[in-house]
């Protein structure tokens, strides 16, 4: 809701609208909020609803811009975006720090937890799993992990735009895993080796991650 105490022309109060609908998209893509219909970031929802409310008031003369362009439309910006992303925490519990996890930075490519749990037994011996089990937010929540994570997205997305050729997908791809494996191991100096150790392709990118997870919780402890 947008409450005005200066009167708008019509126009004005339409641009106000489209004003706060950018700076509402803005907040989703701030927190990096996923569609839960594709795997894009998601811009909105199919309930969202506004409400614009000026004085009528012919005494004084109305205001003809709202755009981003001059200062009201700035103050509508900022006002909106805040006030979305404070509501978010609130309900949903969004907020800069929760987007710090893996699962929530490649979760619209199909990584969840339980394909996570499904998969890395399998990639670990049982006592490597399972000290990875008792400790998980420190392996799901590690920031480095989640920032070579978020380029892992940007890839992706950058390849399903049509922005990166798809032939550069694999070695692009390949290059954030073997990132992701440094950052886990604390071991930088180790990334050439866990690109080497990263070189056969994978059908599905998430197996790649999971992988590079695996690889990196192993070299941790060696």
């Amino acid at each position: 809701m947008l409450l005005f105490n200066w009167p708008l022309t019509p126009a004005a109060q339409a641009r106000a609208v489209v004003t706060m609908t950018e700076a509402k998209t803005v907040a989703l893509l701030e927190l990096a909020t996923p569609s839960l219909y594709s795997e894009g970031l998601a811009t909105g929802t199919g309930t969202d609803q506004f409400c614009v409310a000026a004085p009528l008031d012919p005494s004084r003369k109305a205001k003809e811009a709202t755009s981003p362009h001059v200062k009201l439309g700035e103050l509508i910006g900022i006002a909106v975006r805040d006030a979305t992303k404070e509501a978010l925490r609130w309900q949903n519990g969004l907020e800069p720090s929760y987007g710090r996890g893996l699962f929530h930075a490649l979760g619209r490519f199909g990584l969840s937890e339980s394909r996570a749990y499904e998969t890395l037994p399998r990639l670990l011996s049982e006592a490597d799993y399972q000290l990875l089990k008792d400790n998980d937010k420190s392996v799901f929540f590690e920031p480095g992990v989640a920032a070579a994570a978020y380029a892992f997205a940007a890839v992706l997305d950058r390849i399903r735009y049509g922005t990166l050729p798809a032939g550069l997908a694999q070695e692009s791809l390949r290059h954030q895993a073997a990132s992701m494996a440094a950052a886990l191991s604390a071991k930088p100096e180790s990334w050439h080796l866990f690109w080497s150790e990263l070189q056969a392709a994978e059908a599905d990118p998430i197996d790649l991650v999971l992988r590079a997870i695996a690889l990196g919780w192993k070299s941790k402890w060696t």
